[in-house]
């Protein structure tokens, strides 16, 4: 399940995907427009950051940018780097994988289960940038409807 913190990731990243090359965001205008609490969005940014998502310039006209373009940001590097595995459990992970002390990896219906659920989140996340998504709401809108 997406976190609020990978949730107000994806909408921080978003919001610096709609400014102009180079034009950086203040924090405090992140937070107001998409309604995230700014303490909280500091923690996001910096972590984003580290990751090297995003690029930040501090001073008069600083602020934070995507570190590349937009459509070169997979959707998944965000939610991974915010939130962790895509997979509901770990012996289903590709990049965290720990086995299970209780139960046959290659046999249980479990893990078999959740590591398609797992490819199946992947499939979506890694493939989508962050360009792409930020038209989803635009033109997709009637039809994701349906799909959900």
């Amino acid at each position: 399940m997406l976190t609020n913190k990978g949730k107000y990731g994806l909408k921080a990243m978003l919001h610096l995907a709609g400014m102009e090359k180079g034009q950086p965001a203040l924090v405090a205008d992140i937070a107001r427009n998409n309604n995230i609490p700014k303490k909280f969005l500091d923690a996001i940014l910096s972590e984003l950051r580290n990751a090297g998502l995003v690029q930040s310039k501090k001073g008069k006209g600083g602020g934070y940018v995507l570190a590349r373009p937009a459509h070169e940001i997979r959707v998944g590097q965000i939610v991974r780097t915010l939130d962790g595995p895509l997979a509901p459990i770990r012996c289903a992970s590709h990049n965290y994988y720990r086995p299970c002390d209780d139960c046959d990896e290659e046999n249980c219906p479990v893990r078999l289960m959740m590591y398609e659920v797992r490819n199946a989140i992947s499939r979506v996340l890694d493939d989508r940038t962050l360009a792409e998504m930020r038209t989803l709401g635009r033109t997709d809108r009637d039809e994701l409807v349906y799909h959900i």
